[in-house]
């Protein structure tokens, strides 16, 4: 699994959905100098696990619009899948009411640039290409800064649904780092008191708990 943080986010111009409408050419460079991203991968539409997360991501869109960062989905489905998902109702395990764009990642390039591509493809004996698992995307995300680089990521195995709050939390801690310069201990939250990175800031932050 590659690491990414620290590193600009891999670009890509790829189809997606946002709303009743299809994007041709959708790319996370527009967000570039203006908005933070989240972009997080799921495995397949019309599931089970993923509208839990798609949904959660739309209730809490106002916390991200508030922090100033663009949530963006992904996964290895065609935008004809995303778009007949977004119109499915939520009572029948659609996602309708979905705001943010949805990326159509066909041709599987994105996945494999993000490193959260499970499956393996792979020669056979005969020169056939063969494919071990499904090429489909874990559950990734990635929190990318104003500059695009990547900031965050967490990769999980396809059964094991995110935390949105602790989204939520890294943000705010790459946030305060950013206007305060400050690091941000375990288990910190936004309002809690923060450290400067050496011995007085932590002795001082050790001695206000």
């Amino acid at each position: 699994m590659s690491v990414l943080v620290g590193k600009q986010a891999p670009t890509f111009t790829a189809k997606a959905v946002q709303g009743e409408n299809i994007i041709d050419s959708f790319s996370l460079e527009q967000y570039l100098g203006n908005k933070y991203v989240v972009l997080f991968f799921y495995p397949k539409d019309f599931t089970f696990v993923c509208p839990t997360e798609l949904h959660r991501f739309q209730d809490e869109l106002a916390e991200f619009e508030a922090r100033n960062v663009a949530v963006v989905g992904c996964s290895t489905d065609s935008e004809f899948s995303h778009w007949a998902w977004l119109n499915t109702p939520k009572n029948q395990g659609g996602i309708q009411g979905v705001t943010y764009p949805i990326v159509a990642d066909i041709n599987k390039t994105i996945s494999e640039a993000y490193d959260v591509l499970a499956g393996e493809e792979m020669i056979d004996d005969e020169g056939n290409i063969a494919v071990e698992g499904e090429l489909v995307a874990y559950r990734g995300l990635f929190l990318i800064d104003l500059e695009g680089k990547v900031r965050h990521q967490v990769v999980n195995d396809m059964p094991l649904g995110r935390s949105i709050q602790e989204c939520l939390r890294i943000i705010d801690a790459l946030q305060h780092f950013e206007e305060h310069g400050e690091v941000c201990p375990m288990d910190w939250q936004k309002g809690e008191d923060a450290m400067t990175a050496d011995h007085q800031g932590v002795s001082d932050y050790l001695g206000n708990k």
